[in-house]
């Protein structure tokens, strides 16, 4: 099936084009230039040649750095895919308007200005200043039984996303970051994982948040029931993004899908959290496949899951912390040594102006 896409999309995708390579040549020469041995500092160049050409050489000292984190509750948790119940979601969304969780401290630390985003939590929250109300129904639909999101669902959850992009863009943030809460999401990560990188369901299919053997066996049962019920051809075609993500996803990775489509729009550079926030990213890249240039992975999570999606996306995570906490934890880690990075290619001194013998042919 081909994909419909919203009107409000297609604006958002037309505007989408690759970062400019002369920038990134600039910045590779730049690299080599400095006062070090040529690719000395690894990954490190890779990374501030990427961000160099992202902004164009417009490197804002100090930059300014957004996270976004968006919930919502997932039908599927009733077949017993989650260690954890349904009510878990909102008791961690109050939790973040409480500045407890893991985001929150990491948050502070690094200065990141945090959002929390109610996309499709079952529950109801007071007002509060960190927490934007964008709820489009309490919960996805059981992906097993039925689609997750009818159409107009999908096309709201996208446009809650981009709605956060263009935020950040009037921010000025320079470092953008998705994060998500949804009980249940890693099953939904987990079949969308599968239809887009043709992988067996028991390869990207992990733990979550720590359930047994035996239930790890159930849930990807569930997710295998879901895949071929609502995308039959998923091992042998490609599968039509939107399509896929309406019937075995979630409304909060709808969210961040639009989340990123809106932030390469804007050029941000964007950290990509974990295996949920992956699986976003690679459906934004088939969506739009410039996305690609403006991706950064934050880390590699311990969700098997996550490196297929990796891979398909052809990203290096810059951190390996066997992490599998999401919320946007590994993408805040990430942030310094970006942040690093580009201080590096602006502020290290040359060769020829630090008065440094260069190294004999």
């Amino acid at each position: 099936m081909s994909d419909t896409i919203p009107a409000s999309l297609q604006e958002t995708l037309a505007h989408i084009g690759p970062v400019k390579e002369r920038f990134r040549i600039e910045a590779d020469q730049r690299l080599d230039q400095l006062t070090k041995p040529p690719g000395s500092l690894g990954q490190l160049e890779a990374i501030a040649a990427q961000c160099y050409a992202i902004t164009e050489g417009s490197w804002p000292v100090p930059p300014r750095k957004a996270a976004y984190v968006f919930a919502a509750d997932h039908g599927v948790t009733r077949e017993g895919v989650s260690a954890y119940p349904s009510a878990v979601t909102a008791q961690m969304v109050e939790n973040f308007l409480h500045g407890g969780a893991a985001i929150n401290v990491l948050a502070r630390l690094h200065d990141v200005q945090l959002t929390i985003i109610d996309v499709g939590v079952d529950a109801d929250f007071p007002a509060h200043a960190a927490l934007w109300q964008r709820k489009v129904r309490r919960g996805s639909r059981n992906l097993r039984v039925e689609p997750a999101m009818s159409p107009r669902e999908l096309a709201d959850a996208l446009h809650v996303g981009m709605e956060a992009a263009n935020d950040a863009c009037s921010r000025d943030a320079s470092l953008v970051a998705a994060g998500e809460m949804g009980i249940g999401n890693t099953t939904a990560a987990s079949a969308l994982a599968a239809a887009l990188t043709r992988q067996p369901v028991e390869a990207v299919t992990g733990t979550g948040t720590g359930i047994s053997s035996t239930a790890r066996q159930s849930k990807q049962q569930v997710i295998g029931e879901a895949l071929d019920r609502h995308l039959p051809l998923w091992r042998t075609e490609t599968v039509a993004p939107l399509e896929a993500l309406r019937c075995v996803g979630g409304l909060e990775i709808a969210a961040m899908t639009g989340f990123f489509l809106g932030a390469a729009r804007h050029r941000k550079i964007i950290v990509v959290d974990g295996f949920i926030a992956t699986a976003a990213a690679a459906l934004a890249v088939a969506l739009a496949p410039p996305v690609r240039d403006y991706l950064l992975a934050g880390h590699r999570s311990e969700e098997p899951g996550h490196t297929y999606l990796l891979r398909h996306l052809g990203i290096t995570p810059i951190l390996d912390l066997r992490m599998r906490l999401g919320e946007g934890t590994g993408a805040v880690l990430a942030m310094p040594i970006i942040t690093s990075a580009m201080y590096i290619l602006t502020e290290m001194a040359t060769f020829a102006s630090a008065g440094v013998s260069t190294a004999n042919a």
